[in-house]
């Protein structure tokens, strides 16, 4: 059974930094795409980063792009958003999720197979 677990949200100010982990467990994710979503309330579900389980490739919205970072830690079968410079604007519940027939620039919420418990994050200003 698949099992993505976030954690790492919190409340911070603008301008800080969070760094969210995604750990992943239940199966083999070599062919995976994993990607960060989130959703503010009363909004749609946003596309945050995605990232190959192999290989470099990764991608990242204009939105973030800059302030935002993505990586894994195949070790440790966990994947990491690393947020800086934080506007209140990012204040969302942030969700992991795993794509088994996606592509790394995938940004639609329904190529992703598996999701996370989401972990909130608040900016305040």
């Amino acid at each position: 059974q698949v099992q993505l677990v976030e954690s790492g949200g919190g409340s911070v100010q603008a301008g800080g930094s969070l760094r969210l982990s995604c750990a992943a467990s239940g199966r083999t994710f070599s062919s995976y795409v994993m990607g960060w979503f989130r959703q503010a309330p009363g909004k749609e579900r946003q596309f945050v980063a995605a990232i190959r389980w192999s290989g470099s490739d990764i991608y990242l919205p204009d939105s973030v792009k800059g302030r935002f970072t993505i990586s894994r830690d195949n070790a440790k079968n966990t994947v990491y958003l690393t947020m800086n410079s934080l506007k209140p604007d990012d204040t969302a519940v942030y969700y992991c999720a795993a794509a088994s027939r996606a592509n790394y620039y995938s940004s639609r919420a329904s190529e992703y197979d598996y999701w996370g418990q989401g972990t909130q994050v608040t900016v305040s200003s």
